[in-house]
This record gives C-alpha cells, sequence and structure tokens, in this order.
C-alpha cells in the first residue's frame, strides 16, 4: 500500500515538472509579446550641429538619445548619450503618429529632383510582431513631416539642455547668450518636451554664483516648460 502510494506520488511530481517545463517553454513568446513597442527617429546631415543624432522612445516612456554635437568651436565631436522618460502626452503623439504613417512601411520619401538636402533622415518601428524602416529626404506623407518636426525639435531642445550643463559647469559667462538663444526657439515653438531639461534649468536657478539676470531668464524657461504649447 505504501508502495502504491510512493508510486503515485513519483507519478504526480513528474507531471508537476512536466507542466513547469512546459511553462518555462512558453515563457519567452509571452516576455516578447510583453516587450514595449519602440520608435526611432536618426538624422545624418554633414556640416550641420548636431551632424548626427538618434532618438528612440518606447511606448512605456523610456527614451534615449544620442548625439555627435560639439561643446566647444575647437571640438571635433563630442559624444552625447543621454536617457530620460517621455511625457506621456509625448509618447502617445509619437506612437499615434507612427500608425497614421502605417508604422512607416512601403516608400515614403517625396523622391522630388531639384530638392535641397536637409540630411537622411531613418524612422524605424517595432515592436513583437512588426519591424519597418523608411529612410527620407523629404516625404509628402503628412504622419511623417509631422512626427519629423516633433524629433527635430525634441533634438533641439535636449541640445540646449547639454549645452547649458556644459556651460554651468565650465562657462558661466555664456550661459545668458544660451538661454537668450533658447528663449528664441522656444517663442518659434521650436522647443519640444521641455521638461527632459528642467533639471539643468533648475540648478541655475538656485546657484548663487550664477548672476541675477541669468538665473531670472531660466526661471522664466521653467514657467514656459510648465505653459501648454500652443
Amino acid at each position: 500500500m505504501q508502495q502504491g502510494h510512493g508510486r503515485c506520488h513519483k507519478r504526480g511530481r513528474s507531471r508537476l515538472h512536466w507542466i513547469i517545463s512546459l511553462l518555462l517553454l512558453c515563457l519567452p513568446a509571452g516576455v516578447k509579446a510583453q516587450q514595449p513597442a519602440v520608435v526611432t527617429f536618426s538624422l545624418d546631415f554633414p556640416g550641420s550641429e548636431p551632424s548626427h543624432y538618434a532618438i528612440s522612445v518606447s511606448s512605456n516612456g523610456h527614451s534615449t538619445y544620442d548625439s555627435d554635437g560639439k561643446l566647444s568651436p575647437d571640438s571635433e565631436g563630442d559624444p552625447f548619450h543621454l536617457e530620460f522618460s517621455m511625457s506621456p502626452e509625448t509618447s502617445r503623439r509619437i506612437f499615434d503618429l507612427a500608425e497614421r504613417a502605417h508604422y512607416f512601411e512601403g516608400e515614403v520619401d517625396s523622391r522630388k529632383k531639384n530638392l535641397a538636402s536637409t540630411g537622411v533622415k531613418t524612422l524605424t518601428y517595432k515592436d513583437a510582431g512588426r519591424s519597418t524602416t523608411a529612410t527620407y529626404n523629404y516625404s509628402m506623407v503628412a504622419a511623417v513631416q509631422q512626427v519629423t518636426q516633433l524629433f527635430q525639435s525634441l533634438s533641439t531642445t535636449l541640445e540646449f539642455g547639454r549645452r547649458l550643463e556644459y556651460f554651468h559647469r565650465y562657462q558661466k559667462l555664456a550661459l545668458d547668450e544660451e538661454l537668450k538663444r533658447m528663449d528664441d526657439a522656444a517663442s518659434r515653438s521650436d522647443l519640444e518636451e521641455m521638461a527632459a531639461v528642467l533639471p539643468i534649468l533648475q540648478r541655475i536657478v538656485t546657484d548663487t554664483s550664477v548672476i541675477n539676470p541669468v538665473r531670472a531668464r531660466a526661471q522664466r524657461m521653467i514657467e514656459r516648460a510648465g505653459s501648454p504649447k500652443r
């Protein structure tokens, strides 16, 4: 009787191990399905500043920015990497535009002749079941135009933040001119996701070694960041 009970117990354990093994085999597919979707934009434009940058935005908001912008005229390029959290509003806009652009499938470049080169642009969409890439100079697709402008404005904002970090640390006298340029860009609606540069603006405001007019200008930029984009 005890031997029979032991055999049943062993069969029960074997069945349990088989079920666990089956679940483990299925796990990678389940994990893959939960991976966030990612939209990536890159620009390569020799002679511009920066001449290369790339922005990746995940559907969960995690974002990265890489560029080779110069921090001084004598520099040959200063590699820069930033990880930040995209606001839910901007992330939704990006993925909505990707959907409206059919996830960048097919030809998006206008292929019009005699158009001035504005750099080689690449848009990529990737999720668990799709991976598409489009390269273009200029596109007639409205959603592609809009997402391109959004990413270019985001790069402009992040480059301002990067230079402000550098000037605050090494060249405080350059902060005033840089903040004036940033204010002008904001007035033209050329900036996007200003929350990403709030930390450096706040450090400038609270730094008593920075002259008061510069701190006041940084404070106005913080207030701009909290205002709805027109």
